[in-house]
């Protein structure tokens, strides 16, 4: 390991100590953390998680806030998109995010048909991430047409981080994920939506796939901290899948990812290091092995 290596925890370890990003915590972030942080113009991370053990990676870096999207269908679950993802894997892939972390505000996602239906039916479902999974709030995807829902779960005590630009569980209606806010007429709506989220109680809310001239916009124009994923610098925080930050994901990853390692390269070196030793019989060596 380099000495360039060790500048990321270096930094880290000056940071102030109620900084958002690293600093000294023995408690869980808040959103009132989240909202302090946006008064003194703190930008912060927030990475996806799915499982006690990498959460609690994450956790030890400092990352304040975790996602438990559900995102997990593509990364995961083996989903050609978020739609298949039901209630039930949400409430066990949050919990074990949850038991794996310590420091962490954890942010579950509602998935697809577990809100559209009604306010009432985004209280249940949310109600069951917090009582069953023990999260600190939930996301939802949609703008002005899921205030009401937004509303009647701040309302209930439930914290809520809205989505809004490219929403994925849309896939079908949307024809792919173009992005969004282009022309006057996508921007004037955006804008609409991002006010729409923060006047019915959402303390955050996510911007995704949206011109970065727009989103810096819409980020000087709101109270709450706007959260970019391909929305550019202007915003207040940024979020990324793990597996494609990690380079985990196969393949081609969308424009806006920066891969921070190769993890797909190292797990499959160890696992045919591994493959080679049991073929050869070098494995298990006296020094594994029980008499």
């Amino acid at each position: 390991m380099n000495a360039s290596s060790l500048q990321p925890a270096q930094q880290s370890s000056e940071r102030p100590a109620n900084s958002l990003y690293g600093g000294t915590r023995n408690r869980r972030t808040t959103v009132r953390d989240i909202a302090t942080a946006k008064q003194r113009g703190e930008r912060w991370p927030m990475l996806t998680a799915y499982d006690a053990l990498t959460a609690g990676v994450f956790d030890e870096a400092g990352i304040p806030v975790l996602l438990v999207g559900d995102s997990a269908g593509n990364c995961h679950l083996g989903y050609d998109s978020t739609v298949p993802v039901t209630m039930d894997q949400m409430v066990m892939l949050s919990a074990a995010v949850v038991r794996g972390t310590e420091r962490a505000l954890i942010v579950a996602d509602l998935p697809f048909g577990s809100y559209q239906e009604s306010p009432a039916q985004a209280l249940h479902n949310a109600t069951r991430l917090l009582k069953e999974a023990g999260v600190g709030a939930v996301k939802l995807e949609g703008g002005e047409r899921t205030a009401a829902a937004i509303e009647l779960l701040v309302q209930a005590g439930v914290p809520v981080m809205a989505h809004i630009g490219l929403t994925p569980q849309s896939v079908h209606a949307l024809g792919g994920y173009p992005v969004q806010g282009r022309g006057d007429e996508a921007a004037h709506q955006l804008m609409r939506d991002a006010k729409a989220v923060q006047a019915a109680g959402a303390f955050a809310v996510v911007l995704e796939a949206v011109p970065a001239e727009l989103a810096a916009q819409v980020t000087a124009s709101l109270a709450i901290p706007t959260v970019g994923i391909g929305a550019g610098a202007g915003c207040d925080a940024q979020v990324l899948v793990w597996t494609d930050m990690a380079g985990m994901t196969a393949g081609r990853v969308p424009r806006f990812v920066k891969q921070y390692a190769n993890l797909r390269s190292v797990l499959g070196d160890a696992a045919r290091a591994f493959g080679e030793e049991v073929a050869g019989g070098s494995f298990p060596g006296e020094e594994h092995s029980f008499h």
